[in-house]
């Protein structure tokens, strides 16, 4: 009952999907301000998803039977994925071996979902945001995964997220050296990349092929993606933090931690164009590949 618990109430789906419609409220508000606008109220994502549980989902001909299922697989992993951090911060001393590894697993699953669902749907420009998705998902998990080697070197190898808080909490954040601030930055643009934002959400681009991979999705499929997207929002930073800047998770300073990381991928969502998908590619195989590279050998040598 316990683990059902985490998984469904706390810290698992419920409370990520809560923290994770607040979190695109302040995404919504801040990109108002800074266009000089006054945006929504805080309830208005919840509305977002309830008005879209109420509407008729309409499956398009000839979709087969995964176009229905897909969006279920990135919430059920996510939420999962929010039940094993909120476990590492809450009891380091209670998570299993590996858990590192699952979790960046279960990372893969939404994008995965978002190309085998907009696939199955058969509209073309359902495909090319498949396509591109696909391709975005190539070019930023390798970056991403060294970047997470960086965080287990420094942590004498150990594959646990508790492990790596308990470390931190002795030795110092891993971002304290060269080698942490570097692979920090290098997974900050990633999680860019897995949250779909700009400049990476050539996969969506409402102005070329009219949301792309999520065209001929309505109804409650449609809300179900909006949700993972909100917990994905609540995990992604939550991950950084944890991996990162672990050496105090006390309340005031996890809220202060994450809230910081989360206005900074704001910022950038904010500042920046979108780029085309060979772009995006282009410059996570030229720019945070090497940079990540350079983080390993680095961590290697105690910097």
């Amino acid at each position: 009952m316990k683990a059902l618990f985490d998984y469904l109430i706390f810290p698992g789906f419920l409370f990520s999907a809560v923290i994770g419609l607040l979190a695109g409220w302040v995404d919504r508000k801040v990109t108002a301000r800074l266009q000089w606008r006054v945006g929504p109220p805080w309830y208005q994502n919840f509305m977002d998803i309830i008005k879209l549980f109420c509407k008729e989902t309409i499956v398009p001909e000839g979709a087969k039977l995964t176009f229905l299922f897909s969006p279920f697989f990135g919430l059920l992993s996510l939420a999962l994925v929010a039940t094993i951090l909120g476990r590492s911060i809450i009891a380091p001393a209670y998570g299993f071996i590996g858990d590192l590894i699952v979790v960046l697993y279960l990372l893969m699953i939404p994008a995965i979902a978002l190309i085998i669902g907009a696939s199955s749907s058969k509209n073309p420009l359902a495909s090319v945001g498949a396509s591109r998705e696909m391709k975005l998902v190539l070019a930023y998990e390798l970056p991403f995964i060294l970047s997470i080697i960086v965080v287990i070197i420094k942590s004498q190898g150990v594959i646990r997220l508790g492990g790596i808080v308990e470390h931190q909490m002795a030795f110092g954040s891993n971002i304290a050296s060269i080698s942490g601030v570097i692979a920090f930055l290098v997974a900050l643009i990633c999680v860019q990349a897995k949250l779909g934002f700009v400049p990476f959400d050539a996969s969506e681009s409402e102005q070329e092929i009219m949301g792309g991979v999520l065209i001929e999705y309505s109804g409650l499929p449609l809300a179900i993606f909006k949700l993972t997207k909100a917990i994905m929002l609540y995990t992604a930073p939550l991950l950084l933090m944890t991996l990162f800047l672990g050496k105090d998770l006390s309340p005031v300073f996890a809220v202060a931690k994450y809230i910081g990381i989360l206005v900074v991928i704001i910022l950038i969502k904010n500042t920046n164009p979108r780029l085309r998908i060979d772009q995006s590619v282009r410059f996570f195989w030229r720019f945070p590949a090497v940079l990540s590279l350079v983080a390993v050998v680095l961590a290697l040598f105690g910097k």
